[in-house]
C-alpha cells in the first residue's frame, strides 16, 4: 500500500463509530451486513451511519453491493491485510514474531508506553 492509502485507512478508522462499524463487518465476514442491521446492532442513526460508511468506502476499508433493495456492506479484507502488513512489516527488527521472539517486541520492563 502507498503512504497516502495507509493514511486514509488510519484516518477512517480513527473515529469511534467508524471503528465499531468496521469491527462489526470484520466479525460478519465476507457476507457482510445490510446497512439496517449495522444501524440496529450499533444503535447508530441511519443518516449518521451513511456518513460513516461513505468515509470507510472512500478509504477502501469497506465494500458495498446491492441485494434487492438492500445495500450490503462488508470489510475489505485486502485493504485490511495490507494495512496490517504495513504496520507490522518491521516488527522485531524485520524478523517474523514467534513465541520466542515476542518478548523482544514487548516494551522493556520499567518502560511505560
Amino acid at each position: 500500500m502507498k503512504t497516502k492509502e495507509i493514511i486514509a485507512a488510519l484516518a477512517a478508522l480513527a473515529q469511534e463509530s467508524r471503528l465499531a462499524v468496521f469491527r462489526l463487518l470484520v466479525q460478519a465476514g465476507p457476507e457482510g451486513l445490510a446497512a439496517s442491521r449495522i444501524a440496529e446492532q450499533l444503535d447508530i442513526p441511519p443518516s449518521s451511519l451513511s456518513f460513516h460508511l461513505k468515509e470507510l468506502m472512500h478509504a477502501d476499508m469497506v465494500n458495498q453491493k446491492k441485494e434487492g433493495r438492500s445495500l450490503i456492506y462488508s470489510a475489505n479484507f485486502t485493504t485490511m491485510n495490507g494495512l496490517l502488513g504495513f504496520l507490522t512489516e518491521n516488527c522485531c527488527g524485520g524478523n517474523p514474531c514467534t513465541k520466542t521472539s515476542k518478548t523482544s517486541c514487548s516494551p522493556k520492563e520499567g518502560v511505560s508506553s
